[in-house]
């Protein structure tokens, strides 16, 4: 699933998102200039919530 992440801006927030869909099971893929982040191995619902812990706001894309 794709999300848009407007909130992310920065290389730190690409990996703080990896980051964390990784330690939850997942594999993230960011496009920074994009704003976007392709999440596979976890539920949608999982996934975003996850992001959101992160620290961002993720929309369905």
């Amino acid at each position: 699933m794709k999300f848009r992440v407007e909130d992310m801006s920065c290389g730190h927030c690409t990996a703080a998102i990896e980051k964390a869909v990784a330690e939850a099971g997942g594999r993230a893929a960011t496009d920074l200039a994009a704003r976007s982040v392709s999440v596979e191995g976890l539920e949608p619902e999982r996934a975003a919530q996850v992001i959101r812990d992160a620290g961002y706001t993720p929309q369905p894309a």
